[in-house]
């Protein structure tokens, strides 16, 4: 049951085990990563469906292709699925219901660096929405945009939003952006532990350092399609050098 998913991603959160989750983008590559040994959970990439059907990342996508897309990948895998949802097309709460109702039992829901009492309360409407549902463990993944779009102070405006968002209730924060160490140990500390989720990006924080300071959660948005579409270049690359395929190149089942 979808209940029972949200609560099973919310414990994998909770777990002093570091959550990693390679992000995935359509049916074939939620299957692949739901194979493989380690993979506990699902999340989607935004920007990487986004691509994938023609679309520029920043909600250009229509909604419902959007939910179309995550409710396809949640049919294709046994395991919990988070959605990546941008901003929320307008009405978080509402695109969190359909996503609830294509078996989505987590989501991304950007703040955009909205004003705080209005992004917390995007956050406190999204969980009402998704206990109306019966999914009161829904796992709002409350993302704010601080590093990203460049706040002033983009550390402590971090700490005043995720601390916000927790009050709302949510049970993690996003803050995606390439952080260090120091960074990391300062939100953790301002949110408790297992409440910080990171991105992946070169040169992060080893995973497992960030799973002894504290950290619930990594994933790796749209560089896991960008590792496979090297993937594809490269094989053209060598096709047109005269080359073939690569050794140990996998089956699909």
């Amino acid at each position: 049951m979808t209940s029972d998913k949200a609560t099973a991603l919310l414990r994998l959160h909770s777990d002093t085990e570091l959550l990693t989750v390679v992000n995935v983008w359509d049916a074939i590559t939620a299957q692949v990563v739901t194979d493989l040994d380690g993979t506990r959970a699902l999340a989607t990439a935004s920007h990487s469906i986004a691509a994938s059907r023609g679309y520029e990342d920043g909600e250009n996508i229509p909604v419902d292709e959007m939910i179309a897309e995550v409710g396809l990948i949640a049919r294709s895998t046994h395991l919990p699925v988070s959605a990546d949802l941008e901003g929320g097309y307008g009405d978080a709460a509402e695109t969190v219901r359909k996503a609830i109702g294509v078996g989505i039992v987590g989501a991304n829901i950007e703040d955009q660096l909205k004003p705080v009492t209005e992004a917390a309360a995007q956050v406190e409407a999204v969980m009402a929405a998704a206990a109306a549902e019966g999914v009161p463990d829904f796992v709002l993944n409350a993302r704010t945009d601080a590093f990203v779009r460049g706040a002033d102070d983009p550390l402590a405006e971090a700490v005043t939003r995720g601390k916000a968002f927790l009050d709302a209730g949510a049970p993690v924060v996003f803050v995606p952006g390439k952080l260090d160490e120091d960074q990391i140990r300062t939100l953790v500390d301002a949110y408790g532990p297992q409440r910080l989720t990171t991105i992946a990006v070169p040169g992060s924080v080893p995973l497992s350092r960030q799973q002894e300071l504290g950290v619930a959660r990594v994933s790796y948005g749209p560089w896991s399609q960008r590792v496979a579409l090297t993937a594809l270049a490269e094989l053209v690359e060598s096709v047109h050098a005269d080359g073939g395929l690569p050794e140990g190149t996998r089956p699909l089942n």
